[in-house]
């Protein structure tokens, strides 16, 4: 377990570089025995993302094939893994589940996180897959030991493009599941087992988006921006997360209503999202101050920054090998989607350090030991620097267009903004007429 007490570190460096990462919701106890249940959108990048949250070591359980695995085996077991034998894999070696269950109680007992993804695979799909009852079992099984209920923490991984470098990605830390009533029970109580493992599927559920079809997903989003335009609400990943699974959740109630009462609302919400994705403007952008006034200060602030393209620029350049080859390997080997970005990370890693190697190793030929000390530190750093820098004006590029496009259209605006009134002040009907049971809009 070398890499353990590294491994929340080296997760926040790594999932923060690939992804443009928000943690949100509550905390996960510092210290202490704690199961953390998340789900499984996303391979070996899931771990990465709970570890984050975690901000503290955390032993997962991982399928028994991994370990013997030549590329990635050796982190697997360095993280202080432990194995899972399923059925799937290899039949004959479910008895050395038990070893599992032991290990996994020893490691409560000892007072560490264990990270579990209870469906069991990681996969697509757009909504949960039916959760298996070990995380349940390993709870009530370790109870008898500690004999105390220790938390159970749901959390929640949301991509927007889980394979896409710099996309967004979410990680939303929920509230521990409420079990103490359970926790005397044994693990072979099937009641209590199936009981544990609804409340963790409930938990889960309240922290990840669950859609019908990936098709819903855009127009969910965007009636959810819609309406955040329009009525003050907080912003926070959480929140809009929350917002979302309700929205969804409605569109899907929506599309089963005899009555089409609703059809109207969802039609021309619509018809308002792919107009402003043609326009290459979100529903916020229509309430943007676009003053002259405005623009000065935009253009002043990133006048500031004109000089920083310089090394922006120097970055990409020097960096730009082992980009290439990273996005040349990864597309020969052509994983499937839940492995893609698993991918991407761990080529990226071994390609930019590799290059880094090249380039110190260059310098020290040809000027000596303190040019490649030089370069060891300042290629790195210039890297990171520059990557900021270009998001940032690509950022800028896209506010330049808003503001001239939003001033030389402002009677398509005027109509845009009015309509998008309706649409929200509609949608905020929909909402309060939710049915009992259906959970209420985060403000």
């Amino acid at each position: 377990m070398w890499l353990l007490p590294a491994s929340s570190i080296l997760s926040r460096v790594a999932g923060r570089a690939y992804y443009r990462l928000t943690v949100s919701g509550g905390r996960v106890p510092s210290r202490g025995p704690v199961l953390l249940v998340a789900n499984h959108p996303n391979s070996l990048l899931d771990p990465v993302l709970v570890s984050v949250a975690a901000r503290r070591g955390v032993r997962f359980l991982a399928k028994a094939p991994i370990f013997s695995d030549a590329r990635i085996g050796w982190l697997v077991r360095g993280a202080g893994s432990i194995p899972v034998y399923r059925q799937s894999d290899d039949p004959s070696k479910m008895h050395q589940n038990v070893d599992m269950f032991r290990a996994v109680h020893e490691a409560l007992v000892q007072g560490a996180a264990v990270g579990i993804f209870p469906e069991g695979v990681s996969h697509g799909e757009p909504s949960l897959a039916r959760l298996r009852t070990g995380a349940a079992r390993i709870a009530l099984g370790a109870f008898s030991t500690l004999q105390r209920a220790f938390p159970i923490v749901p959390v929640g991984l949301v991509f927007r493009s889980k394979n896409v470098f710099r996309s967004d990605a979410a990680v939303i830390v929920g509230q521990e599941v409420d079990w103490a009533d359970l926790a005397p029970r044994d693990a072979d109580d099937p009641e209590a087992v199936r009981e544990l493992t609804r409340r963790i599927t409930d938990a889960l559920r309240g922290v990840t988006v669950n859609l019908e079809r990936w098709a819903d997903r855009p127009l969910a989003d965007c009636s959810v921006r819609v309406w955040e335009a329009e009525f003050p609400s907080e912003q926070s990943p959480s929140a809009r997360v929350s917002r979302l699974r309700t929205t969804t959740t409605l569109l899907a109630q929506v599309r089963e209503d005899e009555s089409g009462r609703w059809d109207e609302l969802v039609e021309n919400l619509a018809a308002h999202c792919r107009r402003l994705q043609r326009l290459g403007l979100a529903p916020v952008d229509l309430k943007a101050d676009v003053s002259l006034a405005r623009g000065f200060l935009w253009s002043a602030r990133r006048l500031i920054l004109l000089p920083a393209a310089v090394l922006a620029l120097l970055g990409y350049l020097v960096f730009w090998p082992p980009y290439r080859a990273t996005g040349f390997i990864v597309d020969r080997l052509d994983p499937d989607d839940e492995t893609r970005s698993t991918y991407k990370l761990l080529g990226g890693i071994l390609f930019y350090a590799l290059w880094v190697g090249i380039l110190t190793i260059a310098a020290f030929a040809f000027a000596g030991p303190n040019a490649a000390a030089l370069v060891l530190l300042l290629v790195p750093a210039a890297g990171i620097v520059g990557h900021t820098v270009r998001e940032r004006w690509r950022g800028a590029w896209r506010d330049a267009r808003r503001f001239f496009l939003l001033r030389s259209r402002r009677e398509l605006v005027v109509a845009l903004r009015e309509r998008q009134r309706k649409l929200a002040a509609r949608l905020e009907e929909l909402y309060d007429a939710m049915p009992e049971g259906t959970e209420s809009v985060e403000r």
